[in-house]
C-alpha cells in the first residue's frame, strides 16, 4: 500500500522523467525545467501549427489531472458552449501532445488510479466490511 507520501514521490519522478531530471538534487531546477518545456512548446508552435483536440474524461479526478497537467505547460484547456463537463478540448502542437504530454498523463493517471484503488479497498474492508470483492458470477 502506498501512502500519500509515497505517492507524491512517484509522481515527482514521473514528472522528473519528462522534465529531465534524474537526481534529487535536480528537482530544485524543477521550475527551470518547466519553464524549457514550455520554450520548446512555444517554438513548436511557430513551426507545427497546432491542432485542436478533443478529450472526453468521466472521471473526474482524471479530468482534474489532465486540465493541470495542460495548464502547467502553459496550455489553457476550454470546453465550447454546451459541451459537457467531461469534455476537455485544447491547442498544442501534435508532436508535443504524443511525445510528452499524453505520455506523462497517462503515467500520472495510472499512479493516481493505483493509490485510489489501494486506498478504496483499503478503507472498505477497515469501516466497512472485511470482505471487498467483487461480487460472484452466477449461472442463474
Amino acid at each position: 500500500m502506498l501512502t500519500e507520501q509515497q505517492l507524491r514521490e512517484k509522481l515527482r519522478k514521473i514528472s522528473a522523467l519528462f522534465e529531465g531530471a534524474s537526481t534529487t538534487g535536480e528537482r530544485a531546477a524543477a521550475a527551470a525545467a518547466i519553464e524549457r518545456v514550455r520554450q520548446a512548446l512555444a517554438a513548436l508552435g511557430r513551426t507545427e501549427h497546432p491542432i485542436e483536440m478533443q478529450f472526453t474524461m468521466g472521471d473526474p479526478w482524471q479530468r482534474r489531472l489532465f486540465l493541470a497537467l495542460c495548464r502547467r505547460y502553459g496550455l489553457k484547456p476550454f470546453r465550447y458552449k454546451r459541451q459537457r463537463y467531461s469534455t476537455v478540448v485544447v491547442r498544442v502542437p501534435r508532436s508535443f501532445l504524443e511525445r510528452t504530454l499524453w505520455p506523462e498523463y497517462v503515467q500520472l493517471r495510472d499512479a493516481l488510479n493505483a493509490y485510489l484503488n489501494e486506498a478504496t479497498e483499503r478503507i472498505i474492508r477497515e469501516e466497512v466490511y472485511g470482505d471487498a470483492e467483487e461480487a460472484r458470477e452466477s449461472s442463474g
